[in-house]
């Protein structure tokens, strides 16, 4: 068996953590195979031992169990940039706040090794979202997990997006911005903007405006087989357009559209682990000081 691990390295990662994980995967025998910018950052831990490394997506193929992302929500973000259509499995180890995707705590690194070696594990398929544009974006990822997004830059003024549904005019959102979320994006920059949360394996996207001018706008639910189209207008030339972490600065007469993205992702989690026992976690509820 053998696992890649990717992580953004810095302070996220202290070296006692590493190390444990390190040493229970060679006690298990297991492969370890690391991102090249993250083993350069750690090399001076290993005295003798030399990992092999991989740099991009082209060095993925499904002989790996799967990639461990070693950090935050974001870092797991990022991960996906490597595995594309692979369809190789995320494990997430929360080494940063509060972590929605990376749910594996760092206390339970023997036992996710373990699990690993058993395959007592499960894997949940998360849909993605595909943006379509007139022009290049995004290179050989056009698609996020958690959601595309249209903003104003800096403090420039609100912006108009026209926004169709299936070709046919939906509204024209007066605002900041706009979100287009999947399932799993529902508990990130959405669920900040007043979205509700969604189960993974709803089938629907989320339209949320961001600080909207007309108060009576509000998120909408919407089927994740509509393509969302969007036409700019602003007194600036420029807004930004985001996938997940990464964005991009484009021009206001920009052709843009979002639909389902043709394949998933896997993120595999501990099976005494469930989506309703990270809300639950995650967002404190039942918890009452007055308790």
């Amino acid at each position: 068996m053998k696992i890649a691990i990717y992580s953004r390295g810095g302070e996220t990662v202290r070296q006692e953590d590493l190390m444990l994980l390190l040493d229970e995967l060679e006690k298990q025998k297991i492969s370890c195979y690391m991102h090249h910018d993250f083993f350069e950052q750690v090399k001076h831990l290993f005295q003798s031992t030399q990992y092999p490394t991989f740099i991009d997506a082209g060095d993925l193929d499904d002989s790996f169990e799967c990639v461990i992302s070693m950090g935050g929500d974001g870092t797991l973000l990022d991960t996906l940039t490597f595995i594309r259509d692979s369809n190789i499995p995320v494990l997430g180890i929360n080494f940063g706040r509060l972590g929605f995707l990376a749910t594996i705590g760092k206390h339970e690194l023997t036992n996710t090794v373990t699990a690993l070696v058993n395959r007592t594990y499960v894997v949940d398929r998360r849909s993605l979202i595909h943006l379509d544009a007139n022009i290049p974006l995004f290179g050989k990822t056009p698609y996020a997990l958690n959601e595309f997004a249209i903003h104003k830059r800096d403090t420039s003024s609100m912006i108009k997006i026209h926004t169709y549904l299936n070709g046919e005019f939906l509204n024209t959102y007066w605002a900041d911005g706009i979100i287009v979320s999947t399932p799993t994006g529902s508990t990130g920059y959405s669920l900040s903007c007043n979205g509700p949360i969604l189960f993974p394996e709803s089938g629907s996207f989320i339209i949320t405006p961001v600080a909207p001018h007309n108060l009576n706008v509000r998120p909408i639910v919407i089927p994740d087989d509509s393509i969302v189209s969007f036409e700019i207008e602003g007194r600036t030339d420029q807004f930004i357009c985001a996938l997940d972490s990464r964005r991009e600065i484009v021009n206001k007469d920009i052709q843009l559209a979002v639909k389902k993205e043709a394949f998933t992702i896997g993120l595999l989690r501990l099976s005494e682990n469930s989506y309703l026992q990270t809300l639950r976690s995650k967002l404190s509820w039942g918890l009452d000081k007055r308790n």
